[in-house]
């Protein structure tokens, strides 16, 4: 099973953040596995990966709505992205934990389904075909802290050096600007789904 990353996610701040697009096509045992770079004005990842379809006998994978995929998590489950830009990994993570960085916010049958304010999302695909595709935003504890400058956001100590650390102030509801986050704030701004999450610079 080979698996690629892709970056998109928005951070809303006084600085905005430069888009990074890639597009890879990997070959091997007969598939090709492709992604492709859908930045939103800054940055995400977008893990997808190629499965190749079960041998007769085999249990066959769980259906999301519209789709199939191996790996299995709800809607509200939590998750552990990791890996690399062509080995991503997904495993099950308690939310708000150290291991959990992203949550699972829909399921679809393909990746474009997704809400467009979504952070990432995780699909799995047969040659080059998207089977099924979970949609996921960053695991934002108010006051936990978390590292955003990487491929995969990653939590971290609020006590930890990193260029791109951030401290999560509030989720303020109901807003669509970051001027909602109070002076000497920023925030990733939610605009579909009118919420923003108000950070602090580490």
């Amino acid at each position: 099973m080979s698996r690629q990353f892709d970056r998109g996610w928005a951070r809303r701040a006084a600085v905005a953040a430069a888009a990074a697009c890639s597009a890879m096509v990997l070959a091997g045992c007969g598939s090709t596995v492709s992604g492709h770079a859908l930045p939103e004005g800054g940055r995400t990842v977008d893990a997808i990966s190629a499965t190749p379809k079960p041998p007769p006998g085999k249990p066959s994978p769980g259906k999301t709505p519209g789709g199939k995929t191996d790996f299995q998590a709800e809607v509200g489950d939590c998750v552990t992205l990791g890996g690399s830009t062509d080995d991503a990994t997904i495993t099950k993570a308690t939310c708000g934990s150290q291991d959990s960085n992203y949550r699972v916010i829909g399921k679809a049958q393909r990746s474009s389904q997704c809400v467009g304010d979504r952070d990432s999302y995780y699909v799995e695909t047969v040659n080059g075909i998207e089977q099924g595709a979970f949609c996921l935003d960053i695991d934002w504890v108010v006051g936990g802290c978390m590292d955003v400058g990487g491929d995969i956001a990653r939590r971290i100590d609020c006590g930890a050096t990193v260029k791109d650390g951030v401290k999560v102030i509030k989720i303020q509801q109901n807003a669509t600007d970051v001027s909602s986050c109070g002076p000497g704030n920023s925030g990733f701004v939610k605009k579909e789904r009118k919420f923003v999450v108000c950070v602090q610079d580490l």
